[in-house]
């Protein structure tokens, strides 16, 4: 059995996940689609790309990262269902893409979050020297977020789905109780905060675009990483910070649920209640390091190709 991966070729958390797979996993891997038994729709949005021929002649898992309903227009149902022709099961990452996909077909889907590398990700014990080669001061309350929040469109709106808006609510109110406050960025489009940030005066610091290990370093600077969005998949940093310590909170999104401890979870009414507990997420988070992370993948394109 012979698993082909698409491609999506966007320096996304999606390339990373496709390249540990082949690495990891030469044995039952393909590069070559006409060798595949089974082709792994990793990047959905790209399945244009892919020949339709070997998409109407071999088994296809189609991964659905998130549903954003709010975008989830004609075009995308259009778009959906034409891609739905030619799957044979899913693979939702997350409980709530799950229950969106579960609406929208009655093919089986897969439940089954991304593996976590921790080779990528580990702690840095002198905090001090890490933050003094970004200029951080170490009595900084330093808080991060490393994901995109602006719309492509025009570069200035805000993302809704992944929350911005609200995330700089929290950083507000952060900022009347807490000294010495240092918002940390890193990502493309990260347009829209910065103009809020730049507005209320809030120190922050912006690395566009860094490599695993400038955004380790990153991460080892924090105090608290906050996810806001209202739609995800992952967040891949849910699982990033809770492997190395990093205290986190977030909204009930994609696999939150699965890592953090409930009082780490909130909504926009309760946020100044929300606690990290660093032990139970990283407790959680190793349940999906590799190689036993793959395990649950391997059982379902085994079923599949047997079926």
């Amino acid at each position: 059995m012979k698993v082909y991966l698409n491609n999506p070729k966007e320096s996304w958390v999606v390339d990373r996940f496709r390249e540990e797979w082949l690495l990891n996993n030469k044995s039952i891997s393909t590069k070559r689609i006409n060798s595949a038994d089974v082709i792994w729709l990793i990047s959905p949005w790209t399945w244009q790309k892919v020949g339709y021929r070997y998409l109407k002649n071999k088994k296809v898992v189609c991964t659905i990262h998130h549903i954003d309903e709010d975008k989830f227009d004609k075009n995308e149902e259009r778009n959906f269902y034409e891609r739905d022709q030619i799957v044979n099961e899913y693979h939702a990452i997350s409980d709530s893409t799950y229950k969106q996909l579960r609406n929208l077909t009655n093919k089986k889907i897969h439940n089954i979050p991304f593996w976590l590398n921790t080779e990528l990700w580990h702690q840095i014990d002198d905090k001090k020297l890490n933050r003094d080669s970004f200029n951080i001061p170490v009595e900084s309350f330093v808080v991060g977020s490393f994901q995109r929040d602006t719309e492509g469109s025009d570069l200035k709106s805000p993302k809704l789905s992944k929350g911005p808006d609200q995330f700089f609510e929290i950083i507000k109110n952060l900022n009347l109780k807490q000294e010495n406050l240092l918002v940390l960025l890193t990502g493309k489009r990260r347009q829209y905060i910065i103009e809020k940030l730049k507005g209320e005066e809030i120190d922050y610091l912006y690395f566009e675009m860094v490599d695993f290990n400038l955004l380790n370093k990153l991460y080892n600077c924090l105090d608290l990483y906050i996810v806001a969005s209202r739609v995800e998949g992952g967040p891949a940093s849910l699982m990033e910070c809770a492997s190395i310590k990093i205290p986190i909170i977030s909204t009930n999104v994609g696999i939150a649920s699965k890592i953090l401890n409930n009082t780490s979870i909130f909504d926009m009414t309760n946020f100044e209640s929300a606690k990290p507990d660093v032990e139970t997420a990283y407790k959680n988070s190793l349940k999906y390091k590799m190689p036993e992370g793959f395990d649950k993948y391997i059982k379902m394109f085994n079923e599949i190709y047997e079926n």
